[in-house]
């Protein structure tokens, strides 16, 4: 329990570095703040005119199909590849000045999350206009699928950014894999569509739960199936637990290897 009382003894250091962190993401820019609602919808144009018009994934409202999906992956994936190297990014602050490293991953993810937050206003707007109808009481269970994906992201980038600082090209390898995890999640496919002998191996991807619940509140309008929200909870539990762990195991050498 030490090291948690430590960590929330941190807790105003992590507020002020997710703070910094937020107003210095798109700091010098043109359209500053705006990027963070630009960047996804860039994106989902060009996924939407792809398989809506050249691959035509044949989805009646495949846009907001596809942006329920993607804005929490675009949060997971960074996560996942910039997270790896984010002790390497603060080694500064990791050399010079004594607190629980944990800190690190921990400001960078919730900073990244509260960014998706913001995209979520976006998502919104999209959802009414388009005029899908809205199911109020599976809007209750969102918070619940987001602080599953916060937990799971979280426990990614505890091993990720850990692993990093010994392995330098896990940074640059991150960055592939996280193009890979995506076509292996159903972001830009219904799950329906996968084989029923491959089943099995999609659902041991963390993520396929997590955006099947998505999914299944803002698309679908209904409330997730009971199996995906106990799975997901269960995976994104296991893999903090284990990046933590693993964490905690690598940290002791950061300051001699940085």
């Amino acid at each position: 329990m030490k090291i948690f009382k430590e960590i929330y003894s941190y807790r105003e250091m992590i507020f002020n570095l997710v703070r910094k962190d937020l107003r210095g993401r798109y700091k010098g820019s043109v359209l500053g703040f705006l990027w963070t609602f630009i960047n996804p919808l860039l994106q989902l144009l060009v996924y939407t005119v792809v398989f809506s018009v050249i691959m035509r994934a044949g989805i009646e409202k495949f846009y907001l199909f596809l942006f329920v999906a993607l804005v929490p992956w675009i949060f997971f994936s960074t996560c996942l590849s910039a997270g790896s190297g984010i002790i390497i990014t603060e080694k500064n602050l990791v050399v010079k000045i004594y607190f629980p490293r944990e800190v690190i991953p921990i400001y960078f993810v919730t900073s990244s999350f509260v960014n998706m937050l913001y995209c979520f206003i976006v998502v919104f707007a999209v959802i009414i206009i388009s005029g899908i109808p809205i199911n109020f009481i599976a809007l209750l269970y969102l918070p619940v699928i987001m602080l599953v994906e916060y937990i799971l992201a979280l426990g990614v980038c505890f091993i990720v950014s850990g692993v990093t600082v010994y392995f330098r090209d896990m940074q640059h390898i991150m960055g592939i894999f996280a193009m890979a995890w995506q076509f292996l999640t159903p972001v830009l496919y219904p799950i329906t569509i996968v084989p029923d002998y491959l089943m099995p191996i999609f659902m041991l991807n963390p993520m396929t739960p997590v955006i099947n619940a998505y999914r299944d509140i803002l698309f679908y309008a209904k409330i997730p199936d009971m199996f995906t929200l106990i799975h997901a909870v269960a995976v994104g539990v296991v893999i903090l637990i284990a990046g933590f762990l693993i964490f905690n195991k690598l940290k002791r050498r950061f300051a001699e290897v940085l």
